[in-house]
């Protein structure tokens, strides 16, 4: 059974299954057993767009009672049609829609039969198409297409591509089908022509892999003949009797070309805007009676289908010389908004005619005038829109002579200029930038930073070529100063490279004397007479710090929040009859334009333990085997030693306590006695004790005596009747008189 996800397209053809009206051909004699049969028995093979009839026959029952059905309880997508013993599903056309297996049921009164057909579809209804990416050229890559139309399923597909006998790719296509519709597949192949794939054919072959299916063909094949081309090359140009001719003359340029296949010959002459003019479609040219005017380039071309390949010959044809001057001379360099004037002379003719132009035939952007054999051209003022190179054509009868003058441009108008991201500071980066304003051409510019009499940085412009405009230039270098710096002087050196342009100044420079901070350090405080005081005590904290210039001092106390509480700017400060609320973190910083260093100190006030608190918990009395923890706490003291002991005359016991917490698990009766806490530091101490008693289980009776017993057994019955007694009194009391029997009566 084919994928549920095929797709098919194919030419429509007629599969009709004639059912049991055409096949009778007995007459049977005896009753037959109710039985049923399908045409075709099992499975049945359609093209996409084909008629599909599909037959269900019974015999052993007139008449039946029929249906049909998909597998899936999908819809028939088709017509039924009952006659007698038969039943026919006819589907017009076939499509996805009636790839199911259907089911034919037949009822003959209370038997039932049933029989299954199962329907697919395919599609592969035309030979491979091979297609080119573009003429096969030798040496050329080349991709060629492979394309199998309209196919279904299409995960059944295998391609081929051959050239020759050599197969270049194959290709299966594997992956699943995500849904049901026709597909177009390809096989791509990039290969490189060459002389030996002249004659030679491409293949496309494409093979359907269903076996059990019965169609023709399950494998299609298209070939191609390759025809290869050699673009023209080795173009070759011979000239008689030479390229140097005088007016008058005559000459014979002959030329030719390889390639497949033969390339045809064009003669052309390249006119002075760059376009070519077609002359000749011959391999042979000849010019007779030539004038100067037919002085140029002319050109060859060897042409086919897959290309060109050219040829150039120059041909000089002389008149009588005279000669153009051009002055200031062959170039000159100008500032930007000058005033330049170029001058144009000739000798050796009597009436010149004088045209200018620049050479890319950009517009003057001048003012010309002539006069006799003397023509100017001025340009003021000068700027980007004149730096060319300007030609003055002569002529002279029929004799032209062109001379040139370049006109460069630059502007380098004021010294560079030194900045600092920032003071310098001994051990800090800072960048310095060295800026050259308004200058042009910057790909010719090269500035170098000096510190001293070393080289710090340097950096060429290059990529700023073809740029014209104004532009400020500028090189950032960053150094670490050290207080050696200080008076050193740092330079700032800019340099236009045009050797062949005469101006002054081609060089400017900057200077700056650098002076270097220093950042406050090895900051340092000392505190008299110490950092740990006694309460009502005074002490004294001086605070230096080392830096350029001298850093400020400043006095500041650390709060619980880690903010800073600002007490002096003095290098001095002086606590006098400290309280312990003075304890705390005291910080000094040193202060300068380079920066801030600091130096904490932690000043302690003490004072002797005070306000000692001894307890037991549960309590000071416990019995034998319960738990008891034994605390001491003395709040108001930080920094403060609790000693936890067991008096005894033996001696006293230390107690392995943590933070002042000792703990007596199922507690003895040795464990009872004295207790002692003390609590000291440097200033003084204070003593706590407690006398922790133990009861012994056998103090307790843990059950009931006789007596006890008779007296609890006793008060249960005499409690009742005594309620009971006063019961009934009141109800005497309420009717006047009481009779035990009556009271006693039940009520429902």
């Amino acid at each position: 059974m084919f994928s549920s996800q095929r797709q098919l397209k194919m030419p429509r053809k007629m599969f009709v299954i004639f059912g049991a009206s055409n096949i009778l051909c007995m007459v049977f004699t005896i009753s037959q057993a109710f039985k049923i049969e399908t045409f075709p028995e099992n499975k049945i093979v359609a093209q996409i767009g084909d008629v599909v009839s599909l037959t269900c026959r019974t015999t052993g029952c007139e008449p039946p009672s029929f249906s049909w059905r998909t597998h899936l309880d999908s819809p028939l997508n088709g017509q039924v049609r009952n006659e007698g013993s038969n039943s026919t599903l006819t589907m017009d056309p076939v499509g996805f829609r009636n790839e199911y297996s259907y089911l034919c049921t037949a009822i003959c009164g209370s038997e039932k039969r049933e029989k299954g057909i199962q329907v697919e579809i395919y599609s592969f209804p035309k030979d491979p198409e091979i297609r080119l990416s573009g003429p096969l050229e030798v040496g050329k890559p080349v991709t060629v297409t492979c394309l199998v139309p309209d196919v279904y399923p299409f995960d059944r597909l295998e391609m081929n591509l051959l050239k020759g006998n050599h197969l270049l790719q194959n290709k299966d296509f594997v992956e699943p089908m995500e849904r049901k519709s026709l597909e177009t597949k390809s096989l791509e192949v990039t290969f490189t022509p060459t002389n030996e794939d002249i004659g030679k054919a491409l293949v496309c072959q494409a093979k359907l892999h269903i076996d059990e299916i019965d169609f023709k063909p399950k494998e299609r094949e298209t070939t191609k003949k390759l025809q290869v081309y050699i673009s023209p090359k080795n173009t070759v140009i011979s000239v008689n009797p030479s390229t140097r001719l005088q007016e008058g003359g005559s000459v014979t340029m002959t030329c030719s070309s390889e390639g497949l296949p033969a390339p045809q010959i064009f003669w052309s002459k390249k006119l002075d805007n760059g376009n070519l003019q077609l002359l000749s479609g011959n391999s042979t040219l000849t010019l007779i009676a030539m004038r100067t005017e037919d002085s140029g380039i002319y050109v060859c071309e060897g042409v086919n289908q897959v290309g060109k390949n050219g040829k150039e010959v120059e041909l000089i044809v002389q008149e009588k010389p005279f000669t153009v001057e051009i002055s200031p001379g062959p170039q000159i360099v100008a500032q930007i908004g000058d005033s330049v004037v170029l001058t144009c002379g000739v000798t050796g003719c009597e009436s010149p005619s004088f045209t200018w132009r620049t050479q890319v035939d950009s517009p003057l952007s001048g003012k010309v005038k002539t006069e006799g054999s003397k023509s100017t051209l001025t340009l003021s003022p000068v700027g980007f829109e004149n730096e060319h190179s300007y030609l003055c054509t002569v002529t002279c009868g029929r004799k032209k002579v062109e001379k040139g003058i370049k006109v460069d441009l630059y502007s380098f108008p004021r010294d560079p200029e030194i900045e600092m991201s920032g003071l310098p500071v001994n051990g800090n980066p800072v960048t310095v930038s060295c800026r050259v304003p308004n200058v042009y051409p910057s790909d010719r510019l090269e500035i170098e930073l000096l510190k001293g009499e070393s080289i710090i940085g340097n950096k060429n412009f290059l990529e700023n070529i073809d740029k014209k405009y104004l532009e400020t230039e500028s090189l950032d270098m960053t150094f670490i100063p050290t207080t050696e710096d200080t008076g050193t002087v740092l330079v700032c050196l800019a340099k236009l490279h045009i050797d062949e342009m005469e101006f002054e100044p081609k060089q400017r420079q900057s200077t700056q004397t650098l002076y270097v901070n220093v950042a406050p350090r090895d900051t340092t405080i000392l505190v008299s007479p110490s950092s740990i005081l006694e309460e009502g005590s005074s002490v004294n904290m001086t605070c230096s710090s080392n830096g350029l210039p001298a850093p400020k001092i400043l006095w500041s106390r650390q709060l619980n929040n880690g903010h800073l509480q600002p007490l002096s700017e003095n290098s001095t400060l002086t606590l006098t009859s400290t309280k312990m609320e003075d304890s705390g973190v005291y910080v000094c910083e040193g202060i300068n334009q380079a920066g801030i260093d600091r130096k904490e100190v932690e000043l302690i006030i003490q004072v002797a333990p005070k306000d000692i608190q001894l307890t037991a918990f549960p309590s000071e009395s416990v019995k034998e085997g319960d738990t008891v923890i034994i605390s001491c706490t003395c709040g108001n003291v930080p920094k403060t030693w609790i000693i936890l002991k067991k008096k005894a005359e033996t001696g006293d016991t230390v107690l392995q306590s943590r933070d002042g917490a000792y703990t007596i698990h199922k507690v003895q009766l040795e464990d009872a006695g004295v207790y002692e806490c003390e609590s000291k530091n440097e200033v003084g101490l204070q003593l706590r004790s407690l006398t922790l008693d133990v009861k012994g289980r056998g103090n307790y009776q843990d059950y009931f005596s006789p007596e006890l017993l008779v007296l609890y057994c006793s008060s249960s019955l005499i409690i009742p009747a005594i309620g009971m007694i006063i019961y009934f009194a009141r109800r005497a009391n309420m009717k006047g008189s009481y009779s035990l029997v009556e009271a006693q009566k039940s009520k429902v």
